[in-house]
This record gives C-alpha cells, structure tokens and sequence, in this order.
C-alpha cells in the first residue's frame, strides 16, 4: 500500500527586528503589520489543505503566524508541537545589531562570511551548518514519522530552518542551499509517496512577486 504524505513548509511574516534591518535569531520579537499581513496572505493558499498536525519553533513570531493561518483556515483544533529545534539559526553576539552598523565595525565582508558561509559562525552564535545539525535529527526523528503515515504536515519556522529541511528534501550541496531564498510567508508544500519526494511546489502570496528562489 502506497502512502502519500505531505509537508508544507512556512517561513513567519515580516518580524520588528526583519523590519528594523536587525540580526534576530533567537531573539522573541513578535510580528510586525507587515508579517502579520504575510501570514493572512497565506491563509488563501493553503485553505484547501486538511492538516493532521503542525510543527512549529519556539520563538514567537513563527507561532503567531501559525495560529494566523491556522484560524484563517478554520483547523485551530489540530496537534501542535513546539519545539527549540525548529528555532532560527542563533546569531550570537550579533542579535540586535544593525546589519549596516555591523558592517562598519567589524568590515562588510567579515559579515558577510558570518552571513552567508556553511560553516564558519559569528561570534558566539552558530553557522549555518550548525543550525542544521539541531534541525536535521528534529525532521528525522520526529517529523519524518507522521509524513511515513501518510498525514499532512504544517511547519511554521524560519528562513534558515527552513533551509536545512530544504537542503536534506532536496539533497542539495552547503553551496546550493546558500543560493536558497525562502519567502516570507510563501509555503514550500513537498509531496511525498513511501517516504521519498516526488514533487516540490512554491507557492507565491497574492498580489505580490515572489520571495523564494531555487538554487540556479
């Protein structure tokens, strides 16, 4: 017997900290109106999808934008489980930090390589790779089982939780994820039959161009 399970993978809205051009990782800064807007921009795309439970970190702008959409599509009653794995890659030292402030004191391409390398971290925090070290046994563990029994998921995270899922799904290299852009609010819904991917769809929110982009 064939089972056909499916993940659906939503990074949150716009953040107060995303909006103010800050490093946030870790911190618990909630939704600006913009993200909120994002997340009921996603209600519509996923109103015709019946989920068996979702997923979600611990950090609460990934859960306001689950419960935005889960109320939108009327499945407030479904299991939630949170969880720190899930949580955004933690930036250390820079949390807080303008983007553009950090540049000027410790050099635009020093940031650039805590930003945008696999596995080199900025102080204190963690690389990439070490984000995907926590998130890849979460997604194993105890995501990957529900998907074997055929239920469909909803994950509510972040751009670069995302990002590990992504890179295992997709069987991408450290240099393809890194090209991997995740759009605010725009659902990544992975099609599974016996536990292996047969198809990937992007959905875009309306009225507006899509954020996310695979690697070339």
């Amino acid at each position: 017997m064939m089972n056909r399970g499916k993940l659906v993978l939503v990074r949150h809205g716009l953040s107060v900290y995303n909006d103010q051009n800050r490093f946030t990782g870790w911190k618990d800064v909630g939704l600006n109106q913009q993200g909120i807007d994002e997340a009921g921009q996603a209600v519509p795309l996923l109103k015709n999808y019946k989920f068996d439970m979702a997923f979600t970190s611990d950090l609460v702008r990934a859960q306001d934008t689950l419960d935005i959409i889960l109320e939108g599509i009327g499945q407030t009653d479904i299991q939630i489980e949170k969880d720190v794995a899930l949580n955004e890659r933690d930036y250390g030292n820079l949390v807080g930090r303008n983007k553009a402030e950090a540049a000027e004191e410790f050099g635009a391409d020093q940031v650039h390589i805590w930003r945008r390398s696999y596995d080199v971290p900025p102080p204190g925090g963690e690389s990439l790779k070490g984000t995907a070290d926590r998130v890849i046994p979460y997604l194993k563990d105890i995501i990957m089982p529900h998907i074997s029994e055929g239920k469909q998921i909803l994950v509510s995270a972040h751009g670069n939780s995302i990002r590990a899922i992504v890179m295992v799904l997709q069987d991408y290299t450290p240099e393809q994820i890194l090209k991997t852009e995740i759009g605010w609010c725009e659902p990544w819904i992975f099609n599974f039959e016996n536990d292996v991917v047969k198809n990937l769809e992007i959905l875009s929110r309306p009225d507006c161009k899509s954020m996310s982009r695979l690697p070339d």
